[in-house]
């Protein structure tokens, strides 16, 4: 099947003619119809499917050109990368078209996101964090919103982002539609949809647990972070088809540790990214790797999905992610666009319960292979690795003490009379009534 196939009008098929697009993905293919019945959503589907375009599709095909400046179509992502790719993918398909799209997210002066909603906006693309601050401001107004996205929905629910999301979707029309994406459908990804959608058809196509098929799964086992160290280096100078390596880490600390060992080694071609970056370095960052100045891009999880990047040739997991669906979303930007992909897998001994959970969730093994040849084997154990002695408080036998009361003792009733010692005038005084006196002496 192929875009002509689909109800599309000319400027939406100039436009992917533009952009080298010419057949539909399968949620893209499933979903149109159903979008444009107006009828609300849930599509289930992994990253790297094609959502952006499954609702952007239908949603230009049904426009029409209004004098309005308030926005009709907000659609929210959890990333700021994931605004500004949304924001170019829309402004590309609306090529042909009176349409303005902007973007609003967090980390950036508000003023400028302001001064842009006040000139006019059809569609808004942001972060839920901005958004409402943006519509709490009256900066963005919501009164003609009548079709609402929400995609990654539970990446968004996992940042935190909760209260934010009830709180905008309270202030919208009741009258919308509403398109919902998700890799995973959780307790709380089902608690909004009962909240806040009318009925909506459950659109499938390849879940989180499903593998790409472009893929290839490889795992090497190592034991420590040095050695992880030492493969990477190893793989990096050995394998000429590393064109273009994603390499994610389970933590900032971590991203920033492999590129300050790897980064030296490899000068000029290594990036870094993560949310303790400034947004002008996020942006940056992904543009060298995009335009291929840097060959590798350490990322955190955070960002995996905010990152759509074209020919991605690996995917390196340092570490080994506690969440199953996080491996899928990892392994996710390579093998995009019916292009092939590779991602490498670095284990540990303590890793085989996550390794575990992962293939059940894919029901498919991991390939391990033996460790390349010229790999040095390091025994050094960083902080974090070394042994735990835990201190075990010696168990003191404590006395108990005597029962009883302080040394000194209160008199017995008896004893407890005060001793008053009286003249002998007073004496004279109490025994006749007045004091005697004796009479002087003759």
């Amino acid at each position: 099947m192929t875009f002509d196939e689909l109800n599309l009008n000319t400027p939406l098929r100039n436009a992917l003619a533009d952009l080298n697009f010419t057949q539909p993905t399968t949620i893209q293919r499933k979903s149109f119809a159903v979008i444009m019945s107006g009828r609300d959503i849930v599509g289930i589907a992994q990253t790297g499917t094609g959502k952006t375009l499954s609702y952007l599709l239908p949603a230009l095909r049904q426009w029409e050109f209004s004098k309005e400046t308030v926005p009709r179509i907000l659609i929210m992502v959890p990333t700021r990368e994931l605004v500004v790719q949304v924001v170019e993918t829309a402004r590309a398909l609306s090529k042909y078209m009176s349409v303005k799209t902007v973007g609003v997210y967090g980390g950036a002066n508000m003023s400028p996101q302001m001064a842009a909603l006040y000139e006019g906006a059809d569609i808004v693309v942001g972060t839920p964090g901005r958004v409402y601050d943006l519509a709490a401001n009256g900066s963005l107004k919501m009164k003609a919103i009548k079709r609402l996205v929400i995609d990654e929905v539970d990446e968004m629910l996992s940042l935190g982002f909760r209260t934010q999301l009830t709180n905008i979707m309270r202030l919208l029309p009741q009258k919308r539609q509403n398109l919902m994406f998700s890799a995973t459908l959780t307790d709380d990804v089902e608690a909004l949809i009962n909240d806040f959608f009318n009925g909506p058809e459950k659109i499938e196509a390849a879940p989180a647990g499903s593998p790409l098929e472009n893929i290839t799964q490889t795992a090497y086992e190592v034991p420590n972070f040095n050695t992880k160290m030492n493969l990477l280096e190893l793989l990096l100078r050995t394998d000429a088809d590393m064109k273009k390596v994603l390499v994610f880490a389970g933590s900032k600390k971590m991203a920033d540790d492999i590129f300050e060992i790897v980064g030296g080694k490899f000068p000029g071609v290594i990036g870094v990214i993560h949310s303790g970056k400034t947004q002008p370095n996020r942006f940056d960052t992904v543009a060298k790797f995009q335009n291929n100045t840097y060959r590798v891009l350490i990322a955190t999880d955070i960002i995996a999905r905010g990152l759509d990047i074209s020919e991605v040739s690996h995917v390196i997991n340092f570490d080994v992610p506690d969440v199953p669906e996080s491996y899928i979303h990892r392994i996710g930007r390579t093998g995009r666009a019916d292009q092939k992909g590779l991602s490498i897998t670095f284990i540990r001994e303590r890793d085989a319960t996550y390794i575990a959970a992962i293939e059940q969730l894919m029901k498919q093994p991991i390939d391990v292979l033996p460790n390349p040849d010229g790999l040095e084997i390091s025994a050094e154990l960083t902080a974090d690795e070394m042994p735990k002695i835990e201190y075990i408080e010696p168990k003191v036998k404590v006395k108990k003490p005597i029962e009883g009361g302080p040394a000194f003792h209160e008199k017995s009733a008896k004893n407890s009379k005060e001793n008053f010692h009286l003249s002998r005038g007073k004496k004279l005084a109490l025994k006749y009534g007045k004091p005697k006196k004796r009479k002087p002496k003759k």
